[in-house]
């Protein structure tokens, strides 16, 4: 039976600025097995990646700040955490892998320096002992003559081959989670292929969950068991991965699908959006963030929040026009109650 490695329950995270609260995210609730892994999906600015910074708690110190909600990982609560437990926290259970493989290196020190430096603020061995843990690292990633990689600064590297060193950065303390914010954002589609493939190799050598932030909905079906779609700071659908996908029940959910191009469409057109933008984080909270795009909305959208509720085992949505009792029909031309 699976085991809860992460639960976070009606996790806030707010931005004060000097224009305003901005929510970015929202009361956002999941949990996350053991040695499986989790795709947070949604639009820029719809809170991935704050619900992933909120979790190693690395926000913004002036403006970002956690007002409310439960973060616990293995029974710890991670909010409560002091700085020297926080910082032996990060790198050591938990491990990130960021969006920008060149920007993610520090580019006035070789690889190795780097490395070795992480590797001993989070475990108790030498500088010796570092180096050849680094190196193994660098070769269970894939890259040829580690050793001499290791000498290498990353401008000397392209962007896939430091994204591998990025990864090996992150494997190094045999971490019990990877968060993998957008780990293939800035890569070609050969290489995006080869990162996600060695990122399930290294998830099946290890058992590590994994939590993937991502816009390709391509990519959460070949690599996640579970799937949270967000929208303006908030959860609108969270299933598994086939139950999603076969049978998606939030509108927004619908528009995301519908915008992806298929492979098996004979004829060429426009290809689908939803229309309209996100609305303004400083002013979400009183309605259905998603009621100004939404074909589907009715009056009660415009008015009261959506609660998030399980329709089906497992399968939970927030949308006023889908209950246990009457369930909305994708496409249905819409009819005032």
């Amino acid at each position: 039976m699976s085991e809860h490695l992460l639960t976070v329950k009606d996790l806030k995270t707010y931005f004060f600025t000097a224009s305003g609260v901005s929510k970015a995210v929202d009361g956002v609730s999941f949990d996350l097995e053991k040695g499986q892994t989790m795709g947070i999906v949604g639009e820029s600015g719809s809170g991935k990646s704050v619900t992933a910074s909120s979790i190693i708690r690395l926000l913004p110190p002036k403006t970002g700040r956690i007002v409310d909600g439960e973060i616990n990982f293995e029974g710890k609560d991670i909010i409560k955490l002091n700085k020297k437990d926080l910082l032996n926290f990060r790198g050591k259970d938990i491990a990130v892998i960021f969006q920008d493989p060149m920007t993610s290196l520090d580019p006035v020190f070789k690889i190795g320096n780097q490395m070795v430096e992480m590797i001993c603020a989070h475990q108790d061995v030498s500088k010796e002992e570092a180096r050849k843990v680094a190196v193994e690292a660098l070769r269970k990633v894939g890259i040829p003559q580690p050793e001499k990689r290791m000498e290498s600064y990353p401008y000397e590297l392209s962007g896939g081959m430091c994204q591998r060193v990025i990864i090996a950065m992150a494997v190094c303390c045999k971490p019990k989670m990877i968060i993998a914010d957008e780990p293939t954002t800035a890569l070609d589609v050969t290489v995006q292929a080869q990162v996600l493939e060695l990122l399930q190799e290294l998830q099946d050598e290890m058992d590590t969950s994994i939590l993937l932030i991502t816009h390709n909905l391509g990519v959460v079906w070949k690599m996640c068991d579970t799937v949270m779609v967000m929208y303006a700071g908030k959860t609108v659908e969270y299933a598994d991965t086939k139950t999603l996908y076969s049978t998606p029940m939030h509108p927004y959910t619908w528009g995301l699908l519908d915008s992806m191009p298929k492979l098996s469409d004979k004829v060429k057109g426009e290809l689908n959006t939803i229309p309209g933008v996100p609305p303004d984080l400083r002013l979400t909270g009183k309605c259905c963030n998603f009621y100004n795009r939404c074909p589907y909305a009715q009056e009660i959208c415009e008015k009261e929040v959506p609660p998030l509720v399980e329709l089906e085992p497992g399968h939970l949505v927030a949308c006023h026009r889908q209950t246990k009792d009457k369930k909305l029909v994708r496409g249905e031309v819409n009819q005032d109650e």
